[in-house]
């Protein structure tokens, strides 16, 4: 595991997206609790747009791309 030279998402693509999803999973949640269901969707699209940031800021550069593997070894 040393010296492996895999960042596990430390971007900050996958920081933007993964921030904005947790906050849509937090509005999400407490739309859900006072049953309000339009403030609940809401929540559910800032997840969505969580992924789509995180995506869009990966095809400019600011995320990791992946590495091919060789022949016989494993991931």
């Amino acid at each position: 595991m040393a010296g492996n030279d895999v960042h596990h998402g430390h971007t900050p693509a996958a920081w933007t997206g993964v921030i904005i999803a947790f906050i849509g999973f937090c509005v999400a949640g407490v739309f859900m609790v006072m049953a309000n269901a339009v403030g609940f969707w809401a929540g559910i699209g800032l997840i969505l747009l969580g992924g789509v940031v995180g995506g869009i800021m990966r095809l400019m550069g600011k995320g990791q791309y992946p590495e091919p593997i060789a022949v016989g070894q494993k991931g």
